[in-house]
């Protein structure tokens, strides 16, 4: 993946978030304290947004170092981002339990693209 395409995704998450953010606290406000999920979809936007920065770092870090690492950090965060929030969401407004199973799949994908970055800092720097 490129470091433009990293930067543009990044762009994109970041964007995404705060719809997502937005959407949560009005038009979905009411239904999300009716089943008692407000505090889960605050949570995928806050590990959205959290990890949307990790991968702007990414992004930019490429322009100082070349690692292998970095792009595994890259992807990581990408789909720990989509397959923690996504699932955190889609629970939200489905109301399907068994994604809750899936989520850690994703938290352990954000901590090896934390582990990667941890990885290439330390060869490189």
């Amino acid at each position: 993946m490129t470091q433009k395409i990293i930067l543009l995704l990044a762009s994109l998450l970041g964007a995404l978030t705060v719809v997502f953010g937005a959407f949560g606290a009005h038009a979905l406000g009411p239904m999300l304290r009716a089943s008692n999920r407000l505090e889960t979809y605050e949570t995928a936007v806050k590990y959205q947004m959290y990890h949307t920065l990790a991968l702007l770092v990414v992004g930019l870090l490429l322009f100082k170092i070349e690692h292998p690492a970095l792009q595994v950090a890259a992807w990581c965060f990408i789909l720990g981002v989509l397959v923690f929030s996504g699932s955190l969401y889609t629970l939200c407004l489905t109301g399907v339990t068994w994604l809750g199973a899936i989520t850690p799949i994703g938290g352990a994908l954000l901590i090896a693209g934390w582990g990667a970055l941890f990885y290439a800092i330390s060869k490189v720097l």
